[in-house]
């Protein structure tokens, strides 16, 4: 029989997992999907994602594929699928395409979200999406610092040590910082991002928020290839993977 490439759309809630990528010492995304897809197809399948999310990292966008011989309609697999996946995984929609697409070798634009709860104490029921500070934050000084960010830059000090890639240029189209009630939200979209990148972005705009920092470190962090620390490395809890825009 033909074999078939079906593209998910997946959404989940990544607190109780170890990360996108299977893990020796954690159940991922990844192995979950994987193990009823399996189950579903009575095939043993690879399944591939676009994006490696951290432990505690969330997605409403998270793109996948998988190859079958099932000759379903790829829009029965989101019902089939959704009846056996824990409650904290959705697939959002499911389609076919070509043998040769791969969701991370092509030319996308990513969109992620940070969320900052701004109060002066916790709400309990925020406590697994969002990043919880106290203090007050200057919103000027950090919508700034983000117009520092907007562009073609390398963001050497912008991601982690453990980042493997020798070329650390990305370009971001936009990023946003808005307000609602008590929460932050800091929306950013790119041609690409590395290692912990949007999460060190967070840290370093929170840093000028308390006046620690200012736009012209930003600015200068981003000239220089001499590892400087813009600021922490926010917690993952407060990241979601919006979407991800396929442009070819």
């Amino acid at each position: 029989m033909a074999v078939r490439r079906i593209k998910l759309v997946v959404a989940y809630n990544g607190t109780n997992y170890c990360g996108w990528q299977v893990q020796p010492n954690g159940v991922s995304i990844q192995a979950m999907l994987q193990k009823h897809i399996e189950e579903l197809t009575g095939e043993k399948i690879m399944l591939t994602g676009a994006s490696r999310t951290d432990s505690g990292v969330h997605a409403l966008g998270q793109v996948a594929v998988f190859d079958t011989e099932k000759p379903w309609p790829a829009e029965r697999f989101v019902p089939a699928l959704n009846q056996r996946l824990p409650k904290d995984i959705v697939i959002q929609s499911a389609e076919e395409v070509p043998g040769d697409f791969h969701p991370r070798y092509q030319k996308t634009l990513k969109t992620y979200e940070y969320r900052i709860l701004n109060r002066r104490v916790p709400l309990p029921n925020e406590r697994l999406n969002s990043y919880f500070v106290p203090q007050n934050l200057d919103m000027e000084a950090m919508r700034e610092a983000a117009a520092e960010i907007i562009g073609t830059h390398d963001f050497h000090n912008f991601c982690s040590v453990k980042t493997k890639v020798t070329n650390t240029v990305r370009t971001i189209t936009r990023l946003t910082l808005t307000k609602e009630n008590d929460m932050i939200y800091l929306r950013i979209t790119g041609d690409g991002f590395l290692y912990n990148m949007v999460r060190i972005i967070v840290g370093g705009l929170l840093k000028v928020g308390f006046h620690k920092k200012t736009a012209e470190d930003i600015r200068r962090s981003l000239e220089t290839r001499e590892r400087c620390v813009v600021g922490p490395t926010a917690p993952p809890q407060g990241l979601t993977l919006v979407n991800i825009e396929y442009l070819e």
